[in-house]
Order: C-alpha cells, then structure tokens, then sequence
C-alpha cells in the first residue's frame, strides 16, 4: 500500500515507451541545491548494459505549460500534435476501456467464516473498467482503487462519481509516502450519497510531494438483494511539474491544432477514433455502423394536451436520436394517430373553466374536479393535498428526467389512466419521476405533538416485467441525501403503498424505474414498464383543496373563524373536546368522537393521547386469585444482540434489537445508522443533523464490527422500525390479529403464567403487505437478574420466522408477580420451656417479586396453644360420643322396623296360599 523509496521521482505514470525502446528515462529527486539528474531505468530488471550516461536535469522549478509535454531527450517542452491535449501541471484520465498505468485494484480479506468455505473469498473482487467510467465490487469484500503521484507543487484531485446505493460504502482518502494517512475532514473523505442516475463532483487539495490516492468501497450487507455500484470517472489531478507523454483524444472527440490542452466533442452527425485530429462526417460517434430497421422498440406513444375543444388523441413519435431505418424490408413504421377523444376531467382541485387545461381552485375553495370551483361553508375549512388520478398532461409540481451512465431523453409518460415509464435510451437508465413538496400543513384544529403524522404519500402501481426491473420510491429531506424508502422487483400486481411523514419539512419523493441493473447500450426490454395509477399527498402546504373538513371555531359570537384545538383534542360540533381517558386520537382521522381510539388491555395514553404505553404494571386474575407484575426493574428499553453471522464473503456481523417496554415518548428505543452519517462534521452530529436516528417502540439495527473492515468504527446501519405503536399487554396468546408462539418458548413452570406484550407497525414493505409486528413474552425466571436477559427463537435466529412477525422472551426474577402473603407459610417449632417459635419461610420455588415481606420470627407461649389443643381435643371426645349413641339409637330402631318388615310379608303369603 505504498510507494516503493527509491532515489528516483515519483512521476505520473503517463509515459508509454515505445515497444523497441530498451529503457525510459526519469529524473532523480531534487538535492539540496534544486538541482537533479535525468538517469536512464532499463524497462527489464536487471538489464544494466548498455544505458545512457546520466546528465544533469532541468531545474526543479521547471515545469511546462499546457498543451505541452516535456521530451525527455532534448528536456524540452513540446508541443503535443493535433489529435492529443496535455494539461501542462495537471493529468486527466477519461479512458476506461482499461486500467489506466499507475491504477491498482486491492482487495481485502474479509474475516473468514467459521465454516472454511475457500469460495467464499474476495480475489475476484475489483473495480472493472468500463469504457467510458470504472465500476467497484457489488459485495460486502473492501476493495480499494489506488494511485500514486508525485506533486512539485501543492495541487488538487477532482472526480466524477454516482453512488446511489448506501448498502455500499464509499470514501476517498490520501496517504503519504510513509503509509501514514493525510488529515483529512469527514466531509472529503466519506462521499455523500448521489442520486440514481447523476453524478457528482468532488475535490480534495492535495499537498506537494508523494500522494497516494485511495477510492475504497465495501459493502454494508447485501444478502440477495442486488446491489448498485460504485461509477468513477474523469479522474484529474493538478500540481504535477510536467507530463511526460501528451494523452490522445478519446472517439468521438478531436483536437486540431497542435499545442491543445483539451479536445472537442464531434459535431453531431460526424464521428471520429482514437487520437483524431478532425471528425468524419457520419451519424456520429467512434466509428459507423449499419443502421438498424426500425422496430416497436423505437418509438413510443404519448396523449396530446387538450385542445380547445376539449379533445385528446395518442400519437406516436420516434425515440431520438433516431438512429433506425423505416424504409427497408422488415421495418415498421410510425402507427398512426388515434382517433380524437374527449379529455379526462381535471384532477381534484383543479377546475376546467371552458379551456383546454384544467387551474388549481382559488386559494378557500374546493372542487372534486368535474365542478366549479366552490367556498367552504363556515364552521369548515379546505383540505390541502394533491389528488392525481387522470394523467392526460403531467402536473405542474412534477418532473420526469433519466439517467444512464450519461443522460437519456424521455423519463416517464402520461397515458390517460396512469403514467409509465418511457422507453429510454438503453434497459440500465433510471427513469425517473418526482414531485416536490416544501412541507406539510395540517389542517388549523388538528394538533401536532411530536413524533406523530404531519402528512402521507399514497401511490397505486403495478410492474410488468420480464428482466430484472425494480422500482424505487425515494425521499429526499430538506435536499440533504436521497434514501431510498422501498423498492419492488420484477413482476408485482396492481397495489397500493402508503409512506406517513412524521417530520415537517421539505420532502421530494421520486419513483426511479430500472429495467436492469446489468450494463447495456440497447432496448431488449422497452415493453418492460411501471405504471402509476394515482399518487396523493396530504397536507401538501401548497396543496389544492378537493374537499372541506370541519373545524373548531372561536368561542366569541357569530364567528367564524376556525381555531386550533389543544393537542388531543378532537371537533365535535365546531367545539374541541378532549379525548377520553387513555385514548388516543387517529391523525387522519375524519372529526367526531370516533376519531379517539380507546388503547389496548394493560396500556394507557400519554397526556396529548398521541400514542398508547405500558406503565410497567399488570394485573392478572384467575379464579379467586389476582397476580400483580411491576416490571419497572427490567428498565424502559431492553437490547439484544445476536449472532455472530457471516455473509457469503465472510463479512461479520450481528443484529441488534432496541425495545421499549415501558414509558412513553421520552423511553422509545432508538435506533441510528451512522453509514449514512460518516460524512457529517462533528457538530453537526451533535446537533442531531443528517444522523439517520429511529425513534420507536421496537427497532432492529445491523452492526458490523470495525475488525477485519478496514474502518476505524463500527458499524450501524439498516435500521428498521419493527413497531411504532403498543398493542397492549396479555397472558392470552393473540391479540388483534397478533399471535404469540408459546411452542417457540417451551415453559417449564406453568405456575406463573407468561405475560405476552404486542406490538405493531403500520408501515407496509413489499413482503408485509399489512406492515410488521411483533411479540415480546416477559416470562418469571427466579434464576436470572432482575434486569433479565432477552433472547429470538432458537427455530428462528434471525427474530421472526416470516420475516413478518417477531419474537422475543425476556426472561427476569423482575418479571414474576408481586408477592403476597399467599407466597410464605408457617412453621411452628416444639414446645421448650414453655415457649415455641413460629417461623415464617417463602414457598419454593419462589416465584414472586417485592411486594409483601416475611413477617419476622415469633416467640410465643406453649400455654395458649395447649388451652387450644385441650378444646381441641374436649371437642373431639365429645363428637365421638355423640355419635355413637345416634349409631346405636338408629340401630334399634332400624331393627325393630325390621321384625315388623318380615311379619307383614309372611302374612301376605299366607293369604295367597
């Protein structure tokens, strides 16, 4: 990882020697007079015979201008010649179709998985030339591009980069001659997040002397899912004294005159090779090629606006640039223009008013898209949002752009009913739709404690595919970095998404559609698409209305204007009312008393009713006996961390689960991924800025440790919000729809049943369509600590066995029930002197906690326990007598019957005789 010490310059390595050339030459580094020596180095080690004498070099200050190199025979700057550029103190490499000289690709052993499996290394992992850019590793091995150069001057590196996927991790840094790494703030060395399809630059000065430039990049954690690369490209690097070779242009560019510091793109309909000096005309590019015929692939159809009758028709145009021939055997053509139909109505909050384009309602009005716009009546006040459904022209507030590796033509489409993606310029471009919303609204009489909805983006969509497409839906907050949200592939049918905002701020969300992740110039799979049906946002602050909702008005007389209601309160009647005891107001819910949603068994809500929570306390009743848990000593939030997993390539790592037992917004667990957050400053972390943090009652987090990376801290990163709202607490085995799986704990001990708590998040994934929830059993264990220890399913190591639900058993002596007298008995000792003691012990095993204590030892006289004893016993006697005279009353009485019985029975037989 460094650069060899030798007394030789560390110059670019541009200088190309010819084949028949037997050395190159190079200068010695600099003594303490500026002076040097130009030597010559044999291109075969070990090839000493035969070289030319050393002779003294041009001055260390010397240095040559652009568009010029420096002729290491004469030690003259040189014109280049037409057909190549120089840029005097500086290189640039814009070439790809190889690694360029002086470029190195390192890999680094990953830890190796317990299981020795040899496949499993990174010695196929490496940045891959590409043509026109690199491309890094797709996998968790850190792989690291590196170039060494030499700076007489202090000088600088630029490039150009898209790192769209933070499953990766990518950063810049510099090292010196020593391999001791160059100061280096967070904010050059890790690179910022770009989003699909565009590149960013970026720019790091550079010190004089040895610089050794290193791209590294290693993945997070891949799993199955596929993973977008790292792209780098136009590497330039400034402060070099000269360059020793001037650099050709690159196909399709041309440099005409001699003494050319950069070349010039061909003029379209020409092209040109490598190193041209002029372009021949042409349809442009490297070199010509047959023209195809054209085929369905090459055109795409699109709605006209409406006309000023009202009147639409599909029409068909070419894809541009046109590059595909129509009349020759076996091509298709153009189709021809529908037939003229009459227009969709406008979108709710918009209105027609007898032109050809439908106008946002006047701010205070309404209209659902087919009428007049129309006033609110008093008591009620327009909701703000965006409602599209008819796609005849694309919004105002929307974009559609796409991005390849350069840039396409067409993004997305309107097509009456939906909008889809366009055919694009090859199957790899992001087609990319988005909608920018400056922040969110909520309507006057509806409260905004923190941590609840501001706002929500619902989208229907479908995929039809039969490459490896994905659609992303992305959001970018307060234009700092774009994540992505979810993501589907291939094939999904018609379905609805929901993604609630919990923050006010400036939002854009994109829907960025990829055909395929592999790297391709042509169509194979135009009639691969995404369509949305409709997308809404609510609360849009510079939304349209399509409605009126009802709202508080003041208490002053005939007024009516509405007002704001304290935080849990809801309107009714034009009144805030507040919500009842331990309920909990819905967001969006519509106003009136069922807008308060009564929280679950064992739960109550918080003073703003914004969510429910367990105070830590349950109570239990079975027959006649009533069992109380305070599980305040397990603590408010509760971590596991299990594992060690490894990944395919060896990578290490662990999941850790954040969970909320107890207590409401100031106790949720918390969840931050700091991948996300390397590239922000200090400060900034410290105030909360940029830091991807989870607040919520159960969160999930991947951490890979710092060891075997490369990286200097661990890791935290995929955080995943498993529950946002408590359910309630219950020893029953399913609870709204919920189901605890005793069989995943067996129990040894049934005396003190299992107190199951439920939790549920209402954010819906791609495989949990209903969202995720999850189960945490909190089971009486004498044997542990009153903190306890929290352990997933050995069936299911991962936490849930679905991937839906989640399982997890705290077992603690902090949960079993809160003693009482029933948990302790009485022993009495013997009788001495006339005294005996009674000693109170707890029953084994004891499964109870606090509570009630044992009474202390009692020593008592034997007297009044025989007085006790002797009625006892008077009674007893007593009993015995009694009850054997009744024996033997009832016995003579019993035989008299008797006798009579038998008489009467022989006299019987003697009459019938």
């Amino acid at each position: 990882s460094s650069t060899p010490r030798t007394t030789l310059a560390a110059q670019p390595h541009t200088h190309r020697p010819k084949i028949e050339e037997q050395h190159s030459c190079n200068y010695t580094e600099c003594d303490s007079t500026g002076s040097r020596w130009r030597v010559a180095i044999p291109q075969n080690p070990g090839a000493c015979t035969g070289l030319p004498e050393p002779v003294r070099g041009t001055e260390c200050t010397f240095s040559c201008k652009a568009g010029e190199f420096l002729e290491m025979s004469a030690q003259e700057c040189t014109q280049c010649a037409a057909g190549s550029y120089s840029l005097g103190s500086g290189i640039r490499f814009d070439q790809w179709d190889s690694m360029p000289a002086g470029f190195s690709s390192l890999a680094t052993a990953q830890e190796i998985n317990p299981h020795g499996d040899d496949r499993l290394t990174c010695n196929s992992s490496s940045w891959i030339p590409q043509g026109n850019y690199l491309e890094s590793n797709r996998d968790e091995c850190t792989v690291s591009l590196i170039y060494a150069v030499h700076l007489k001057k202090q000088g600088s590196v630029s490039f150009e980069y898209q790192y769209p996927d933070n499953n990766l991790l990518f950063e810049f840094f510099i090292q010196n001659d020593q391999c001791q790494e160059m100061d280096q703030s967070a904010e050059t060395k890790w690179l910022k997040l770009t989003n699909h399809g565009e590149w960013a630059t970026h720019t790091v000065n550079l010190k004089s002397g040895t610089n050794i430039l290193y791209w590294r990049t290693g993945g997070v954690l891949m799993g199955a899912k596929v993973v977008k690369p790292v792209l780098l490209k136009n590497v330039q690097i400034e402060g070099v004294a000269y360059t020793s070779e001037c650099f050709p242009c690159k196909p399709g560019t041309f440099s005409q005159v001699p003494g050319s510091s950069t070349c010039q793109p061909c003029p379209r309909d020409t092209y040109s090779g490598h190193g041209a000096s002029s372009c021949t005309p042409s349809e442009g590019s490297a070199a010509c090629k047959d023209r195809p015929p054209c085929s369905k692939k090459d055109y795409f159809q699109i709605h006209t606006a409406c006309d000023h009758e009202g009147k639409t028709q599909v029409i068909y145009k070419w894809i541009e640039p046109k590059i595909c021939l129509e009349g020759v055997t076996g091509a298709d053509k153009l189709p021809p223009s529908g037939e003229r139909e009459p227009c969709p109505p406008c979108n709710p909050g918009f209105y027609n008013n007898d032109t050809a384009t439908c106008s946002p309602c006047p701010a205070g009005t309404y209209s659902d898209g087919t009428k007049p716009c129309k006033q609110c009546l008093a008591g009620t006040e327009p909701t703000l949002g965006y409602e599209y459904k008819w796609w005849n022209v694309l919004p105002a507030n929307m974009k559609t752009s796409c991005f390849n590796y350069l840039v396409c033509p067409l993004g997305w489409e309107v097509a009456g009913d939906y909008i889809q993606s366009g055919a694009g310029s090859s199957d790899n471009d992001y087609l990319i739709l988005n909608i920018h919303i400056p922040g969110f609204k909520l309507p006057t009489s509806v409260s905004s404690p923190s941590g609840t909805e501001f706002g929500r983006v619902t989208f229907e969509f479908e995929t039809l595919c039969t490459a490896d497409c994905e659609l992303y839906f992305m959001m970018d907050v307060n234009r700092k970095s774009t994540t992505v949200v979810e993501s589907w592939q291939k094939t999904k049918a018609r379905q609805s998404y929901t993604h609630v905002m919990t923050k006010n701020a400036s939002v854009s969300y994109t829907w960025a559609f990829q055909r395929t992740n592999q790297p391709s110039d042509v169509r194979r799979y135009v009639n691969d698409v995404a369509r949305i049906y409709t997308i809404s946002v609510s609360n849009a602050v510079d939304g349209v209305s399509s409605g009126c909702r009802v709202c508080a008005l003041s208490a002053q007389p005939s007024s009516s204007m509405c007002v704001p209601c304290p935080r849990g309160h809801y309107v009714d009647t034009n009144q805030c009312t507040e919500c009842p005891k331990n309920t909990y107001l819905v967001p969006d819910a519509t106003p009136g008393p069922d807008a308060c949603k009564p929280c679950g068994p064992a739960s109550k809500s918080d003073k703003d009713h914004s969510l429910c929570y367990s105070d830590c306390h349950f109570t239990h009743t079975e027959g006649n006996v009533t069992l109380s848990y305070d599980f305040s000593p397990l603590g408010s939030v509760g971590s596991l961390m299990n594992g060690p997993s490894f990944t395919s390539k060896g990578t290490k790592y662990f999941h850790q689960f954040n969970i909320s037992l107890c207590g409401g917004q100031d106790h949720l667990a918390v969840c931050t991924d700091n991948v996300t957050d390397l590239s922000n400053t200090d400060s900034q972390r410290e105030k909360g800025e940029g830091a991807n943090t989870l607040k919520t009652f159960i969160c999930q987090s991947t951490i890979i440790p710092a060891s075997g990376r490369g990286f200097h801290t661990s890791l935290s990163s995929q955080s995943i919000n498993l529950a946002e709202s408590f359910v309630g607490a219950s020893v029953e085995n399913t609870l709204n729809g919920i189901r605890a799986r005793p069989e995943l704990y067996p129990q040894t001990s049934k005396k003190v049943p299992d107190v199951n708590f439920y939790y549920k998040s209402s954010e819906m994934t791609s495989s949990c369509e209903t969202g995720r929830s999850a189960v945490v059993t909190l089971r009486c264990n004498p044997e542990k600590s009153t903190k306890g220890e929290l352990s997933v399913p050995s069936q299911c190591p991962a936490g849930t066995c679905d991937g839906c639900t989640f399982h997890f058993l705290w077992e603690s002596s902090g949960a079993c029930p809160t003693c009482t007298e029933r948990d302790f008995h009485r022993i009495e000792g013997a009788c001495k002197g006339g005294h005996q003691d009674l000693l109170y012990v707890w029953t084994e095993p004891k499964l109870c906690i606090g509570g009630a204590t044992l009474p202390e030892k009692k020593r008592v006289p034997c007297e009044g326990m025989e007085f006790w004893i002797r009625l006892g016993a008077g009674l007893g006697a007593f009993t015995a007598i009694l009850l054997v005279s009744l024996t033997c009353y009832f016995w003579k009485k019993n035989k008299r019957y008797t006798y009579c019985l038998s008489l009467s029975l022989l006299g019987v037989e003697l009459e019938q005789r």
